[in-house]
């Protein structure tokens, strides 16, 4: 097995040896690098509240199908979004939303800023990122924002989903179903499926930002002041969010059942991928590819655009 490269782990965890290299690599580095961290969360925030509210009906068409299993309730996409208006109307297809909106926020954040502070400890000294560097940071933003935001916030959300589909729904609102799922069953109730979501998250932002930034520094030919259009940055987030989505749909899956009413039927994160297989075959794995593939194009592309945008401005604003 290769082993990583040196100089890359030194500036990702630097030591004492390290710590001239980069003092004199701060030097050189643009101006206003020192609060990219800060702005990243910022911007991140922002950008999570934004998307999140243009893409959640997509969101609930996937959870709905991928919480199916083998009941057959509903036909396809157009089916469920269909029974779905039918039963609740147009704002059924926003149920839980609130969820998703008081955590998008922190969750973008988390991850933009955890990327910004790992890629400013990894670029070499004319600013670009190696292939192993963009693979790095993409996991290690991933595996943040699934510890401090996404697990508890996604354990919240599919329960949401998951209870509406019953004849007798508990939760009246946002603080009154977090409130019951602490009383029922702690506050580890809310990070249910925390492996499975590190893995999912870690791998999907890997992927993403490894996308991201190599097509980037594609376009850019290696220089890293090169403007990269809004337009250009959509299109490389969308191919980006196509390529995750391919890759760890079977995690994605996984971790909507191990966060479900249902979920005390599964031992753990591998118990519910074993018994899915058992039960249901490999393509269970894929449910719900189709309006994922549709939201996270959608979804990347925006993200990717809005972020873009806004780190322009306070770049401009904030040196």
């Amino acid at each position: 097995m290769s082993t990583p490269d040196r100089r890359l782990m030194e500036r990702l965890f630097p030591g004492p040896y390290s710590q001239q290299r980069n003092i004199s690599a701060a030097a050189a580095a643009p101006v206003g690098g020192g609060n990219k961290t800060l702005k990243g969360i910022i911007a991140g925030g922002i950008t999570g509240g934004i998307e999140i509210c243009i893409t959640y009906p997509t969101e609930y068409i996937k959870t709905q199908l991928q919480l199916d299993e083998k009941a057959g309730k509903y036909k396809g996409i157009g089916d469920c979004a269909k029974q779905t208006v039918q039963q609740s109307g147009v704002r059924g297809l926003y149920r839980g939303l609130s969820v998703l909106v008081y955590g998008s926020i922190p969750k973008s954040g988390v991850r933009f800023g955890a990327f910004e502070q790992f890629k400013k400890q990894a670029v070499d000294e004319k600013g670009n990122l190696s292939p192993g560097a963009r693979l790095l940071c993409g996991l290690g933003a991933g595996v943040s924002e699934a510890i401090f935001a996404v697990t508890p916030m996604e354990t919240v959300k599919v329960k949401f989903i998951a209870d509406q589909r019953s004849a007798n729904p508990q939760y009246k609102g946002f603080a009154h179903g977090v409130k019951a799922i602490i009383a029922a069953e702690g506050i580890m109730g809310t990070y249910r499926g925390l492996t499975a979501t590190m893995m999912k998250q870690g791998s999907n932002q890997a992927i993403r930002f490894y996308v991201m930034e190599t097509c980037k520094d594609w376009y850019r030919k290696g220089d890293p002041n090169t403007h990269v259009p809004k337009l250009i940055v959509g299109l490389f987030g969308g191919f980006a969010g196509a390529c995750s989505v391919m890759g760890n749909t079977p995690l994605d899956v996984v971790k909507t059942r191990m966060q479900s009413l249902e979920a005390s039927k599964y031992k753990n994160t591998f118990d519910c991928a074993k018994q899915i297989m058992v039960n249901e075959g490999p393509k269970a794995f894929y449910k719900g590819t189709l309006p994922r593939m549709s939201r996270v194009v959608l979804d990347v592309g925006i993200t990717f655009m809005i972020y873009d945008s806004f780190m322009d401005m306070f770049n401009k604003v904030w040196p």
